[in-house]
């Protein structure tokens, strides 16, 4: 009985102390716990006789907060330019295989049509708009050693680099020529035209300041707007080879009205307005030296001239000369764009029935 009496005694005691050490634990840790950030613990202390003391400090909790960084637009260099930027040529060759060098690429010469061999003739106005497929290179955002692979970008270089000449879109009849300085302007936020504006002065309002800034471009475009190019050409009938044939013209990119200061975005769709035009001759032989981009295959590229002289991009008719006497757009004349489009098609069945006509069997 002595045994078991001692054993329980035993028992009791550890379950005791272990009770009370971990209860001493927990009141430790919740002081620890609560003890708030920045606190100053003193802890006394004896060295050679002199009492010391010991300062600890908890330093304020960090949370790191992970932000996404800015992605540039890919119109856009580090400087912030949107248009006009210097691509950094390749210091080695970028390809598997030696390409042979595109500045001696020339377009091929136009036949000669004599004005009296042209015995029918009429102008046609299309539009491209890249968000369809089949025009996608024209939006191709890419970047290789002849620049910026966007055809929008492609024109400005020409202007630049290539002495092609710009002409105002108050026509497109080439009349009004423009210099690099004036295309760049339209198509950035700041202008190179200087305002001058009035402000109050801080410290006397009775007195107006003198302010001049370069005046802001309100009808500047984003660089990704520009997807939609107008096309004037001429299709033509030469009796001497006996072939109808269609000449490019010139070419214009067009850019969205902005909406007035204030005005929400509406449900109906947008208008553009072409920013320069560009006399089409002009610019073949910077297009023969550069390459659209070919989604099937980058081996067969083909030039900007051969998908223009092989139609190679899809379009709707917008104008004609074919039964207007008023010189108006399809959209002037009709309201519904899904008449609009059946109009261009039948402008498009005239000329071909044209052609036609022209052969017995």
């Amino acid at each position: 009985m002595k045994k078991v009496f001692y054993l329980l005694l035993a028992v009791t005691l550890s379950v005791y102390f272990s009770t009370d050490s971990l209860a001493q634990f927990k009141k430790t840790t919740k002081k620890t716990e609560e003890k708030p950030t920045g606190e100053t613990t003193t802890t006394p202390g004896k060295t050679g006789g002199v009492t010391t003391t010991t300062t600890t400090t908890t330093a304020p909790r960090k949370d790191s907060l992970i932000r996404p960084k800015k992605r540039f637009d890919t119109a856009r260099d580090v400087s912030g330019k949107e248009y006009g930027a210097v691509v950094p040529q390749s210091k080695r060759n970028a390809y598997a295989y030696q390409k042979e060098s595109l500045q001696d690429r020339k377009p091929l010469p136009y036949d000669h049509v004599r004005e009296d061999d042209a015995a029918f003739s009429h102008f046609v106005w299309r539009e491209i708009d890249a968000r369809e497929k089949m025009n996608l290179p024209f939006i191709y955002s890419s970047k290789d050693d002849t620049g910026d692979q966007r055809f929008f970008s492609i024109i400005l270089n020409a202007i630049k680099n290539d002495s092609v000449v710009a002409f105002d879109a108050i026509d497109d009849r080439f009349t009004t020529p423009l210099t690099y300085n004036q295309v760049i302007s339209m198509s950035s936020a700041q202008s190179t035209v200087l305002d001058t504006t009035y402000a109050e002065n801080p410290d006397d309002e009775n007195v107006m300041d003198t302010v001049i800034r370069w005046k802001e471009n309100l009808k500047a475009p984003k660089p990704d707007s520009i997807y939609k190019f107008r096309i004037k050409e001429q299709w033509m009938f030469d009796k001497e080879s006996s072939r109808f044939l269609v000449r490019i013209i010139g070419i214009a990119p067009l850019a969205p009205n902005p909406l007035p200061p204030g005005v929400k975005k509406s449900s109906a769709p947008p208008t553009y307005y072409p920013l320069f035009w560009i006399y089409y001759p002009d610019l073949r032989p910077t297009l023969s030296r550069t390459f659209a981009y070919n989604p099937k295959n980058i081996g067969g590229q083909l030039s900007w001239e051969e998908v223009f002289e092989g139609r190679f991009f899809s379009s709707y008719i917008i104008k004609s000369t074919i039964n207007n006497s008023g010189d108006k757009t399809l959209a002037q004349l009709i309201e519904d764009p899904l008449f609009r489009l059946l109009e261009g098609e039948n402008i498009k069945e005239k000329l071909f029935n044209y052609e036609q006509d022209l052969w017995s069997y």
